[in-house]
C-alpha cells in the first residue's frame, strides 16, 4: 500500500481510489443524508493514512499520518473531492491520530458548519459528539451488532458493559427490550446514550445509567442478584484501575468470565475483540476454551459491514493478524449461556 506520510502524495490516484470507493458505497447512501458509514478506509484502499466517514451531512477526515502535516494534500485532495461528489455536505472535520494538541485529535473544521448532532440507522436515531473524543462517538463497524439486537431482544433485559456512548444498548431499546442498563466508566459517554434515548421517545431511569469502574459495578450487581438476558462486552484494548485490568491481547478471557454469573439460562453473552494483533484463529481458540465445560456455546458471529472494510473494486491491504473466520480485526460473537444451577434442576427433574 502506498504510504502518504513516507512520499509525496499522487493526488491522481487518491482520487480515483475516493471515486472508486465512493461508487462501491453509492447504493448505502439514503435520501436523508442521515446513515452513518465509512466512505474511504485507506488501510484496505490504497492510502492507509487517511480515513473518511460520514455522518449525516458531516465528512470526518481522519489522519493517521505521525506528522500530520504529510497529509496536507491528501486531507486538501479529499475535501475537493467530497465537496463536488457529495454537494449536499454541510460540514468536514479533519481529526488527527499524532496531533500535538488535543484539539487537533478531537477534531478541527476544515470546511462548513453546522457539524451534525444525530444520525439515524435502521430505523433508529442516536445522537453523536464528534468532537468528543478522538473518535466520533459512534462505532461504524458494530452496525450489524445494533441490528442483531434491535431484532433479537424483545422483552429482554440486557446489560451494556463499557457502553461508550451507549448505541448498542439503544438500539436493544428500539427493539423493545424491557431493561437495558447502561455501563461505563465516563458520565459523559453516558449523558449522550440518554440523550440518544431522549430523541427517540424512550423513558430514562437514571438507575440504568452506571457511571463507574466495570469491575467494582459487576462485583456489585452480582451480589444484588441482577440477572439479564443478554451481555455485551466491548472492552478497550488495555486499561488498568484500581479495580482491575483488561487486556484484550492476553486476558480476554477474565473479562467474559466476570460477567458470566450475570446471565440467565438461556441467554447471551456478546463479545467483541478488536485487538489488531489478535488473529481470528487466536480468538476462536480462545472462545473454544471457553466453551470447553459445556456451559457456553458459540451461537453466531457477526461481520463488520463491507463499507468499513472496502468492496472488491478497490484494493485490499494486509492486516498485522489475520482476522479469519471474522472478515475484519473487531471480532464479535454471540455466545449461548447455559447455567450450571438449570442444568442441574432440569437432570432432577
Amino acid at each position: 500500500m502506498n504510504d502518504i506520510s513516507a512520499t509525496p502524495v499522487n493526488v491522481d490516484a487518491l482520487t480515483a481510489a475516493l471515486q472508486a470507493a465512493l461508487s462501491a458505497r453509492k447504493h448505502l447512501l439514503d435520501q436523508r443524508h442521515e446513515m452513518p458509514l465509512r466512505l474511504f478506509n485507506g488501510f484496505y484502499e490504497g492510502f492507509p493514512n487517511l480515513v473518511v466517514d460520514l455522518y449525516g451531512r458531516t465528512l470526518v477526515l481522519y489522519n493517521y499520518a505521525h506528522k500530520p502535516s504529510d497529509a496536507d494534500d491528501a486531507l486538501e485532495a479529499a475535501s475537493e473531492f467530497f465537496q463536488y461528489a457529495l454537494p449536499w455536505l454541510s460540514a468536514i472535520l479533519v481529526k488527527a491520530r499524532h496531533g500535538a494538541l488535543e484539539e487537533e485529535k478531537k477534531g478541527r473544521l476544515l470546511w462548513g458548519s453546522g457539524i451534525d448532532r444525530r444520525v439515524r440507522e435502521n430505523g433508529v436515531a442516536y445522537a453523536v459528539d464528534l468532537r468528543l473524543n478522538q473518535d466520533a462517538s459512534f462505532y461504524l463497524d458494530t452496525r450489524h451488532l445494533r441490528e442483531w439486537a434491535k431484532d433479537n431482544l424483545e422483552g429482554k433485559t440486557v446489560l451494556n458493559t463499557f457502553a461508550y456512548t451507549g448505541s448498542i444498548g439503544v438500539a436493544a431499546r428500539a427493539g423493545g427490550a424491557s431493561r437495558v442498563v447502561q455501563l461505563d466508566l465516563s458520565r459523559t459517554f453516558l449523558n449522550v446514550a440518554k440523550e440518544s434515548c431522549t430523541i427517540n421517545g424512550f423513558p430514562i431511569d437514571r438507575l440504568d445509567y452506571l457511571a463507574g469502574d466495570f469491575f467494582p459495578r459487576v462485583s456489585h450487581l452480582k451480589r444484588d442478584g441482577a440477572r439479564f438476558d443478554c451481555v455485551f462486552v466491548d472492552p478497550p484494548l488495555y486499561s488498568k484501575t484500581r479495580g482491575g485490568k483488561v487486556d484484550l491481547i492476553e486476558e480476554n478471557h477474565r473479562i467474559l468470565n466476570k460477567v458470566r454469573p450475570l446471565i440467565n439460562d438461556g441467554g447471551w453473552l456478546v463479545t467483541i475483540n478488536n485487538a489488531l494483533f489478535v488473529s481470528g484463529g487466536e480468538y476462536w481458540q480462545m472462545l473454544d476454551s471457553l466453551c470447553a465445560d459445556g456451559y457456553l456455546s458459540v451461537e453466531a458471529t457477526i461481520p463488520v459491514p463491507q463499507d468499513f472494510i472496502g468492496f472488491s473494486e478497490t484494493p485490499a491491504g494486509v492486516l498485522p493478524a489475520d482476522p479469519a473466520p471474522f472478515n475484519h480485526a473487531t471480532k464479535i460473537a454471540i455466545l449461548r449461556v447455559r447455567r450450571k444451577d438449570a442444568m442441574a434442576k432440569a437432570d432432577t427433574e
